[in-house]
């Protein structure tokens, strides 16, 4: 007789095992560590040569000045605080505000003199004035016969030498220091630095210097007419 066959297992979907297969890989693949990746390192920037200006100097009107025997004392920055007592007293000084007295400062030099010492020789040359700011000078003229005549004392606040540094002509009479005296110098080149970067403060100071000489020239011809009353 013949027996009936057995049933044969049937062989898995080839569609469901390619799935299972598929499936297996993609969760071994989630468990595997991931390996990190090198860090990006971006290229070093070129280096760029830093161009450093020279360090200027001392001033010609300053090395002239170092060398009369004055004490530079640097720019005087803070004119404001030292002009505060005497500063409406001041002809040159009254009309700035604190601003501007800052900005004058900052292109004036100090100097130191001590007692006894010259400031200003009568017949240098020099396109400069001073500014005292405190301390006295006597203002002398030598006579023909080697004698010395004074011609004003004058004290912190005042100006001398405007004349000389407007048209660089001779000085007309030697300026020395009764006591230790602090002076700032104002050039003709800070001047001229002012009208370009600060002509505010330039036409005042410029308009005070004319009225401050027409002043002077005033005062003089009413000294000569009494002269010529006299004789």
């Amino acid at each position: 007789m013949f027996g009936l066959p057995s049933k044969a297992k049937r062989p898995p979907a080839a569609g469901a095992g390619g799935f299972l297969a598929r499936a297996r890989a993609r969760a071994k693949a989630r468990s595997r560590p991931v390996e990190p990746q090198a860090a990006l390192v971006p290229e070093p920037a070129p280096v760029v040569a830093l161009v450093v200006e020279p360090v200027v100097g001392l001033s010609e009107v300053e090395l002239q000045l170092q060398a009369a025997g004055m004490e530079l004392l640097g720019h005087c920055t803070d004119l404001s605080a030292r002009a505060v007592q005497w500063r409406h007293g001041s002809a040159l000084l009254e009309d700035l505000s604190e601003a501007e007295l800052a900005v004058l400062g900052s292109v004036m030099p100090m100097v130191r003199a001590q007692p006894g010492q010259t400031l200003i020789a009568e017949g240098a040359l020099g396109d400069w004035m001073l500014l005292l700011l405190s301390g006295t000078v006597d203002v002398v003229k030598d006579a023909e016969e080697g004698e010395r005549s004074r011609l004003a004392v004058i004290k912190e606040g005042a100006s001398i030498g405007e004349m000389s540094m407007l048209d660089a002509s001779p000085r007309y009479a030697s300026c020395v220091a009764i006591e230790e005296v602090q002076a700032a110098v104002l050039t003709r080149a800070a001047v001229g630095r002012l009208i370009d970067e600060h002509p505010v403060v330039s036409s005042k100071l410029l308009v005070k210097l004319t009225q401050m000489l027409a002043q002077r020239l005033r005062n003089t011809s009413n000294q000569m007419i009494k002269l010529l009353q006299k004789q």
